[in-house]
């Protein structure tokens, strides 16, 4: 298995809180409130500055009426066979 970075993985679950987030026509204060957050949290969530603990997920699946897995989409690597490092 390859060595996926931190960075690109906080981005790409960012990335998909807010497609989401955006698909339930919710601000980020809205969600923030619902799952019992700050809205910054769910700002830097999104940037892919904020790595969320799995109770976080748990609690913004909710606020968001999804399951949990729908939060972490695949990752697919574009370079084949390359080693990535964080």
């Amino acid at each position: 298995m390859k060595h996926i970075p931190q960075k690109l993985i906080r981005k790409t679950v960012g990335k998909q809180l807010r497609t989401l987030r955006l698909e339930k026509g919710l601000s980020q204060e809205e969600l923030a409130y619902r799952a019992g957050m700050h809205h910054t949290y769910i700002s830097g969530i999104e940037r892919g500055r904020r790595n969320p603990s799995i109770t976080n997920f748990y609690y913004l699946a909710h606020a968001l009426e999804v399951h949990p897995k729908q939060l972490i989409p695949s990752i697919e690597l574009t370079i084949p066979g390359e080693e990535f490092d964080d």
